[in-house]
């Protein structure tokens, strides 16, 4: 199974603009204890671009894959192996249990 691998962190790009929204708001909440005066100066923050956004997400996806533990081949051969012969199991019980219910309605 995939595992994530412990205290890797890899970063290519700035991430500070996604960190800038959090502290906005952490800072909002520390401005309501300010004078009245200050709370006029409001900043009027730009929404990001979508390629911008779409750049970080895409940052974000590729730093996650490389935390991801992908299994060896001998590992996906053992899991492959051990899910279809649980299937045909499954399967030859199932086959089973119908061909009982069938005798049983047969004789009633």
């Amino acid at each position: 199974m995939a595992e994530v691998r412990k205290n890797k962190k890899v970063e290519k790009y700035d991430i500070t603009e996604m960190m800038d929204s959090k502290e906005s708001k952490t800072k909002k909440a520390k401005k309501t204890t300010q004078p009245k005066a200050k709370k006029e100066e409001k900043k009027v923050e730009k929404k990001k671009s979508l390629w911008v956004r779409f750049r970080i997400f895409c940052h974000g996806v590729g730093s996650e894959f490389k935390k991801v533990n992908w299994p060896t081949r001998y590992n996906m051969v053992k899991y492959s192996i051990a899910t279809i012969v649980f299937v045909i199991f499954l399967a030859i019980f199932f086959y089973i249990i119908d061909v009982l219910f069938a005798l049983i309605q047969s004789l009633i």
